[in-house]
């Protein structure tokens, strides 16, 4: 019963991952209608009936576009894991506010940037005009890809079930490849 269940709009957008205790109630409450099913079932008293993999909504959600969560690890991703001053490339990195907080500088996605240590401790709290330092790329708030809130729920690898509804989808682990964020957060 601790399954994932791939939730999918009424147009078969990606909307969510629940687990099967609540893709059956949806289904049962008329909600949702099963796509595909894992090989499990699952025994009542009369009946047996298949594991959902996938479920689709009968009727549309509609949502706001999703907003990437301001995180150091969202910052990072954001700047390819490269100090925005020199441009070395590592997962040892630290967040530097580009206009110092000590400065009156917000914690917000257009004064955040990814930085070395040795370039975050150069640059120290002065403003970069003060120092000889440039950004490599202007900050900015990344826009969510089309995955977005699905792919921070998936530990390790998808369900077969799920990949033909998930074209183009590379699940992304703690510490793996960032190409298909990267290609859908420019969008």
């Amino acid at each position: 019963m601790n399954s994932a269940v791939l939730v999918l709009n009424q147009n078969y957008e990606p909307l969510n991952i629940c687990n099967v205790r609540r893709a059956i109630v949806l289904v049962f409450d008329g909600k949702a209608e099963i796509l595909e099913s894992y090989d499990q079932s699952m025994h009542s008293a009369s009946r047996a009936f298949s594991l959902p993999a996938v479920i689709r909504m009968v009727y549309l959600i509609h949502r706001p576009r999703p907003r990437v969560k301001l995180t150091r690890r969202e910052v990072f991703i954001r700047d390819h894991f490269t100090c925005q001053y020199c441009g070395r490339q590592s997962n040892d990195l630290t967040i530097d506010h580009v206009i110092p907080k000590s400065r009156g500088g917000p914690h917000s996605w257009d004064n955040l940037v990814s930085a070395c240590k040795a370039c975050n401790h150069r640059k120290g709290g002065k403003l970069l005009g003060e120092t000889r330092m440039t950004l490599r790329t202007p900050p900015h708030e990344p826009r969510a890809g089309a995955y977005y809130t699905i792919e921070r729920r998936i530990d390790g690898s998808i369900a077969d079930a799920w990949e033909k509804f998930l074209p183009g989808f590379t699940p992304i682990g703690r510490t793996g490849s960032l190409s298909h964020r990267m290609s859908h957060s420019a969008n």
